[in-house]
């Protein structure tokens, strides 16, 4: 099966961090997630990063550091996982894409039901 490669964001305002619920459209419906997508030819994962955050959020974010990555085979797909640090630094936060979002504490994360390729992440931000 093809690697993929993904990126996605970690965009923290004070102690909350933001997470998005997958459209009930897509593989993985309704689980929720990190901003982000795949990166495209030509693109570098920064590159990505902005423009999908763009296409699902209408906002424009400065990508810092990695936090983590993943690798994670799902039966329909093998993906690595890059999430960034980010932050927002224009517009103004709208669904586009995604059926939902929130702002959460890492305390409040056994509320919400995450695909399985971001388990070791949370583990990682827990221990925050």
């Amino acid at each position: 099966m093809k690697l993929v490669e993904v990126v996605a964001a970690l965009i923290w305002d004070k102690d909350r961090f933001l997470i998005c619920q997958r459209p009930k459209n897509k593989a993985r419906a309704l689980l929720w997630e990190f901003v982000g997508g795949k990166v495209e030819k030509g693109e570098s994962k920064e590159e990505a990063l902005i423009r999908e955050c763009r296409e699902e959020l209408a906002i424009d974010i400065a990508v810092d550091s990695i936090f983590t990555e993943v690798t994670h085979d799902y039966p329909d797909i093998t993906i690595h996982l890059t999430l960034f640090n980010s932050r927002i630094v224009g517009g103004q936060l709208t669904l586009l894409e995604h059926n939902a979002m929130a702002w959460i504490t890492p305390s409040e994360l056994e509320n919400y039901d995450f695909c399985p390729a971001d388990e070791a992440i949370l583990e990682k931000i827990s221990n925050i």
